[in-house]
């Protein structure tokens, strides 16, 4: 090569050096800070893309909770933030198309966080919030161009068939998660696995493009134990017995009482799930009635606890042949308890104590356990299954309460405590304010007495009142106990989880919690007592011409007083064919046999109906 054409090239080598030198300096020095800043404003942002939420059946496969796909209308709240005014005009008008307020739509669509109370969106900030479906939709799609920042679309929502049937029972959706019920307990299987969508949005934190996507995997199916047949009885029989006896609240519960499947669970107040679809506003929230009674109703559960002061006598060597006498009163230290209406009932046996509902029989037995520093009552309540969670597969469940004797002082005066504190403080920490009020009330109501166990507590415990405390599905769960021979269940709605092929992921059996605290010949004689009670007991009213021939029916009336308000109705009753155990209570309902018992009787009637339609 000559040097001519090496000088050439050397020349240019220089130059492509001098300018690659130039232009990395133009980026590094000149021009570094606006490349720094650019870069530093984009950012990757994954939002999650929902999957189509598995249904929940009946035992039958009738649809409890499933999917539809109708117009939404969502809002993205990203964009509506960048608006010169946060969005404030596009809500406004928004809520004038949807008949509501701005306020109302700005509840719907803001974020929740550590300062923000429910309602809330709970998704992510670029997940499209729902604010309305169906003809609304429409009408908004009609006039797009006056909603930047809103969009319709088809998408699959959540339904309820059965509308404010087992609402408390089934929960709800909010923000494609479960909330409360079989949605929030089974909420990893039904809700599938969420895709993703990667995004850039830049340092205002708009969209600018789309990275990666990755589509959802559908969620698996939940079929449960309940019959959605009973259910209806179930909540027909609630509402007319609520209504009749001008009751409060109140709930049933139907299980079978040789598996621990819970076949019913009805609830009153009730409300539709499904308002949960499209947002509610902070006052819609305020008056959803979000507590169970059936599974966090607290109450005092009157005479239908006597089946095991029963049980503690006998263990204590008390005879069940023997007879007793049912005097009007029955003192204990210097105060008087009488029994109901202080009837004079003369002598009977343990039996006749079950079916008349003696309570001055138990309040001698409780009497005389407790001067001789028995805790027998308090050790056979427990082994009942009462005074702790059942664990049945719902989130929430309350515990109840079996308050304890002098030897167990230090306890007794530590729940106390607990609940005078709640007396007086609320329960802040709880969104749902209802149910804040509802246990704050309880808590007053049972935030009584000196703290320290005295003759008279242990006497009013006998009979199910002085601070004792059950659930109804505690109750149903220690009667099927007693039906089936002893055997304690942890009761479980759900039956089976079915994946999207059809396929059974895992069935739910309902575990063995324990064994009743009674040898078999008490429990024989528990059984042939109450089977008297709907025949010539206290519940012959409420049972007269019932078809015991098909369905022997056995079961037993409380009356619990409440302070400040009418008693409580309770009926818990079951029967060997069918095998199911029926619990009915209604809040200020009046005497069990009165509000309750009719009550249970419509369901039993109502199983008999579909028993003879198959």
């Amino acid at each position: 090569m000559s040097r001519a054409r090496l000088f050439v090239l050397r020349l240019a080598v220089a130059a492509m050096m001098l300018t690659l030198l130039a232009r990395l300096w133009q980026l590094q020095i000149a021009d570094g800070d606006r490349y720094a800043r650019a870069a530093a404003d984009v950012r990757i942002r994954t939002v999650p893309l929902p999957p189509t939420r598995g249904r929940i059946l009946d035992v039958a496969g009738r649809p409890l909770a499933t999917n539809r796909t109708r117009p939404v209308v969502t809002v993205d709240a990203v964009e509506l933030a960048h608006q010169p005014d946060g969005g404030e005009a596009v809500l406004t008008r928004l809520g004038k198309a949807l008949g509501r307020t701005y306020r109302q739509m700005a509840e719907k669509v803001r974020l929740c966080g550590p300062e923000v109370a429910q309602p809330c969106w709970q998704g992510s900030p670029y997940e499209p919030i729902p604010v309305a479906e169906g003809v609304a939709a429409l009408r908004v799609s009609e006039r797009q161009q006056d909603f930047p920042g809103v969009r319709t679309e088809l998408r699959p929502v959540r339904a309820y068939p059965y509308g404010a049937a087992a609402a408390h029972l089934l929960g709800y959706v909010q923000g494609a998660k479960g909330r409360d019920g079989l949605e929030g307990a089974y909420d990893r299987e039904l809700a599938g696995r969420a895709g993703r969508r990667e995004v850039a949005v830049d340092h205002t934190g708009r969209v600018t493009r789309t990275i990666r996507e990755d589509p959802p995997v559908p969620g698996d199916t939940l079929v449960t134990g309940i019959d959605a047949r009973i259910q209806a009885v179930a909540e027909r029989a609630l509402g007319r017995a609520l209504s009749s006896a001008g009751g409060s609240s109140g709930a049933a519960v139907v299980m079978e009482s040789w598996t621990g499947r819970v076949v019913a669970m009805a609830d009153r107040p009730s409300y539709d799930p499904g308002v949960w679809t499209d947002g509610v506003t902070a006052g819609e929230y305020r008056e959803l009635p979000l507590l169970s009674r059936a599974v966090q109703g607290e109450w005092a559960p009157g005479s239908t606890w006597k089946v095991t002061s029963v049980a503690a006598a006998a263990s204590a060597g008390y005879g069940l042949g023997a007879t007793y006498g049912c005097p009007s009163g029955y003192t204990v230290g210097d105060r008087l308890f009488r029994n109901f209406g202080s009837a004079d009932l003369g002598r009977m046996t343990m039996r006749g104590a079950l079916v008349e509902s003696c309570d001055t029989i138990f309040y001698r037995l409780a009497d005389e356990l407790w001067q001789r520093g028995s805790d027998a009552m308090q050790r056979t309540a427990r082994g009942f299954g009462f005074g702790r969670p059942t664990g049945v597969d719902l989130p929430g469940e309350a515990a109840g309460a079996v308050p304890g004797p002098a030897s167990k002082k230090a306890r007794w005066q530590a729940t106390r405590k607990e609940t005078c504190r709640r007396a007086g403080k609320g329960y802040p920490e709880l969104d749902d304010r209802a149910r804040a009020a509802y246990l704050t009330a309880l808590a007053r109501e049972n935030c009584r007495g000196g703290g320290v166990w005295r003759g008279g507590d242990a006497a009013n415990f006998a009979i199910g009142q002085g601070g004792v405390l059950v659930t109804p599905l505690q109750l149903a769960r220690a009667y099927a106990a007693v039906a089936n021979g002893g055997t304690l269940f942890s009761p479980r709605v759900g039956l089976k989880i079915v994946r999207p092929d059809g396929s059974t992921a895992r069935a739910v059996e309902p575990p063995v919690a324990g064994r009743l605290p009674a040898s078999p010949a008490t429990l024989d004689f528990i059984r042939r007592a109450l089977s008297e009670v709907p025949r010539s007991g206290t519940a012959a009213g409420a049972f007269e011409g019932f078809p015991f021939d098909q369905i022997a029916v056995a079961g037993k009336t409380g009356t619990a007083e409440s302070f400040g308000r009418r008693d409580t109705s309770w009926f818990a009753s079951f029967a060997p064919d069918p095998a199911y155990t029926v619990v009915v209570v209604l809040s200020e309902g009046g005497l069990g046999a009165e509000g309750a018992a009719p009550a249970a009787r419509d369901i039993w009637e109502g199983i008999l109906g579909l028993r003879e339609r198959r």
